[in-house]
C-alpha cells in the first residue's frame, strides 16, 4: 500500500527535525543527563513538527541505547513504538476525545507501572479541544503525577488552554521554518524519490507551504504524480495559481485603473477553474510584500524575494502611498472574508473588490479616506492641486460660487473680516450673532472674527460619555475662537444655554475641550451664544476635512 511521503519521511531522530533546533537542543540535553520533565508542552503552527518530536522523545526516554540523547531507532523499545505495539506509549487525539471520562481513564491508569518500558508517555494531541471539566480532571495528576509517567501536550492553539495546565508544563514554542531549510528538505526528497525538481519549483512550493514541512512534502507529492520535470509553471498549475509574474501585473493594472487587464486576469482565472481564493490570496502576499518595502529601510531582510523580484516590487511600491496601500489591504481582507462564505458569487466579488481599488472614491471606509486626504497633502505640498476626481469636478461649480460670494462681502463688517477668513477656509467667516442677555453673558464684539474649532463633535462625544443630557444640549451647537482665545459656543436656544450655564457643566465642556485647543481645562473661558438661526448647521466631519486640506489650525 502506498505510504504518503509527509509520513515516510517523517524524522525519527532529533537530527532530523529541520528548523527547531532551539527545541532539539533542550530534549537532548534532557535526555542526555536525564533531567526529564513530568510534563511538556509544544505548542505552534501546523505541520512544524509538534507530533513528531513528541514521538522521538517517547523513544528517546524508553530507548536502551541513546545517541545523544536521540533514540537509536534498533533497540526492542524503539522497535515496539515504531510498530505501534506498545502498550505504554499511548496517543490520543483530543479532538474526538475530549470529555471528562477520558481523562479518567487516564487517571487511573497511570497509578500502573510501565509494562515493558521505563516510562509510561501520555501524547495529547490538540489539548486545547479539552472540554473545561476534562482539563479540571487532568489539573491534579499533570502537576504530581507518578515518577514512570511523563505527560507531552500539543496544540495549535495556545491562547485556548488555561494558565493552570500552562503552567504545569515545560513550553516550547515550535517556529514556523523558513523558506530555505523548507527548499533544502524538500529538494532532497525529490532527489532521493527520483524526482526532477527545479530550484525555482523548490522555492515556489516553499513559500506557499507558509512555514509548515508537512504542507511542503504533500505539494512536493502533488507537483509530483505526474512524473514529469516539475518546474514554477507545474507548480502554479497543479496549486490553481497564475505566478507571480500575473499578480504584479494585476497590481499594476490597480495603480494605473487598468480595468481592461484587471477583468481579463480574473476572466482567464475562471475559464481555467483556478479558485478565486487561492487568486485572492497571492494578492494579498504581494500586497504585504509591497509595504514591507514600503515601511522598512531593509526590506530584503524580511522577504524571501530575489533580487529581480525585489526590484520590481521596489518600482511597483512607487506607484502608492502608505495611506492606499493600507486602504487597499482592507479591501483585499474583507473580499477574502466574502469569498470564503459565499462560494457562488467570488467572481463578482473580486471584480467589485479590485474596481474599488482603483478609484478610492468608491469606497467610504476610514482606511480610503486616509488614502485620499493623502493625496491632498501631497498635492497641497508640492504647490499644485491635486488631480480632481469626477465627484471633484461636478462641485467645481459650486465651489466657484462660494468663492465669489466670499471674495464681495455683503456689509462694512464682512468686508473687514474677508480677507483673513477667505485666506484661511475659502468660505465666508460666520457673523458673530446675538449674544444673550438673559443669562448674563457678554454681548458679541461688532468686527470681530472667529475661527471655528476643528474636532469639536470630538468633545461632544466625550461629553457625552460623561452625561447624556448635558450632551443633548450640544447637538445643534458650533465652536469658535475669538481674537481673545475664548471659546464662543453658539446655540439654538435659551434653555440650552441656561442649562450649560451650570458650574458642572461648564467645567465638564472645559475638560472635553482641553485636548482640542490643547490647554488646561482650568484656562479656558467660556462665553455663550444664542443665535438667530440664519447661521450654517452644526459641524460634520466633512468640516473637520475641509479644514484639514486649506490648512485651518
Amino acid at each position: 500500500m502506498h505510504q504518503a511521503l509527509y509520513r515516510k519521511w517523517r524524522p525519527q531522530t532529533f537530527d532530523d527535525v529541520c528548523g527547531q533546533d532551539h527545541v532539539t537542543s533542550v530534549l537532548r540535553y534532557e535526555v542526555s543527563n536525564n533531567t526529564l520533565s513530568h510534563a511538556y508542552l509544544f505548542c505552534g503552527s501546523r505541520g512544524t513538527g509538534k507530533t513528531t518530536c513528541a514521538k522521538i522523545l517517547a523513544k528517546a526516554v524508553n530507548c536502551l541505547s541513546p545517541k545523544d540523547g536521540s533514540p537509536c531507532g534498533k533497540c526492542a523499545a524503539c522497535v515496539s513504538i515504531d510498530n505501534g505495539s506498545s502498550t505504554d506509549v499511548l496517543e490520543m487525539d483530543a479532538a474526538s476525545n475530549n470529555g471528562v471520562e477520558n481523562i479518567r481513564d487516564i487517571r487511573d491508569e497511570v497509578v500502573y507501572t510501565p509494562s515493558s518500558l521505563r516510562y509510561r508517555v501520555y501524547i495529547v494531541d490538540e489539548v486545547h479541544m479539552l472540554s473545561q471539566s476534562a482539563f479540571n480532571a487532568l489539573l491534579k495528576t499533570l502537576e504530581e503525577p507518578p515518577s514512570h509517567v511523563i505527560f507531552i501536550l500539543a496544540t495549535t492553539e495556545l491562547h485556548k488552554l488555561p494558565a493552570t495546565i500552562v503552567s504545569r508544563c515545560q513550553r516550547f514554542d515550535f517556529r514556523r521554518i523558513s523558506l530555505s531549510v523548507l527548499a533544502a528538505r524538500i529538494s532532497y526528497i525529490a532527489q532521493q524519490e527520483g524526482m526532477e525538481l527545479e530550484p525555482a519549483a523548490a522555492e515556489r512550493i516553499a513559500r506557499m507551504a507558509q512555514g509548515g514541512m508537512r504542507d511542503a512534502i504533500s505539494l512536493l507529492e502533488l507537483c509530483g504524480s505526474a512524473r514529469k520535470k516539475i518546474d514554477v509553471a507545474t507548480v502554479d498549475e497543479m496549486m490553481g495559481s497564475g505566478g507571480r509574474e500575473e499578480m504584479l501585473a494585476v497590481v499594476e493594472a490597480i495603480a494605473t485603473a487598468n480595468y481592461d487587464t484587471i477583468f481579463s486576469t480574473v476572466d482567464e482565472a475562471v475559464s481555467s477553474s483556478r479558485d478565486l481564493t487561492v487568486f485572492w490570496q497571492d494578492l494579498i502576499s504581494v500586497y504585504r510584500d509591497l509595504l514591507v518595502i514600503k515601511t522598512t529601510s531593509n526590506a530584503s531582510h524580511y522577504l524571501d524575494l530575489t533580487d529581480a523580484e525585489l526590484a520590481k516590487l521596489t518600482e511597483l511600491a512607487e506607484l502608492f502611498k502608505k495611506g492606499t496601500l493600507l486602504a487597499h489591504c482592507h479591501l483585499l481582507e474583507d473580499g477574502l472574508f466574502a469569498m470564503q462564505s459565499a462560494n457562488a458569487v467570488k467572481r463578482m466579488i473580486a471584480e467589485l473588490t479590485l474596481i474599488r481599488m482603483c478609484d478610492p472614491t468608491l469606497d467610504t471606509c476610514a482606511e480610503s479616506l486616509l488614502s485620499r486626504i493623502e493625496r491632498l497633502e501631497d498635492a497641497f505640498a508640492a504647490g499644485a492641486p491635486a488631480a480632481p476626481t469626477s465627484s471633484a469636478k461636478k462641485s467645481a461649480p459650486v465651489a466657484e460660487h462660494i468663492e465669489s460670494k466670499a471674495k464681495k462681502p455683503s456689509s462694512p463688517v464682512a468686508k473687514e473680516a474677508a480677507p483673513t477668513a477667505v485666506a484661511r477656509n475659502n468660505v465666508p467667516t460666520p457673523a458673530a450673532p446675538k449674544a444673550s442677555v438673559a443669562s448674563g453673558t457678554a454681548p458679541a464684539q461688532t468686527g470681530r472674527v472667529l475661527h471655528r474649532i476643528r474636532g469639536f463633535m470630538n468633545c461632544v462625544e466625550r461629553v457625552r460619555r460623561e452625561n447624556v443630557m448635558t450632551a443633548s444640549f450640544l447637538t445643534d451647537a458650533r465652536a469658535f475662537l475669538d481674537e481673545s482665545e475664548q471659546v464662543v459656543i453658539q446655540l439654538s436656544n435659551p434653555f440650552a444655554e441656561i442649562m450649560l450655564g451650570e458650574p458642572d457643566a461648564k467645567a465638564l465642556l472645559c475638560r472635553a475641550l482641553s485636548p482640542e485647543l490643547k490647554r488646561d481645562a482650568s484656562t479656558i473661558k467660556l462665553l455663550f451664544e444664542v443665535t438667530d438661526g440664519q447661521t450654517e448647521s452644526k459641524d460634520t466631519v466633512l468640516d473637520d476635512l475641509l479644514d484639514a486640506v486649506n490648512g485651518d489650525q
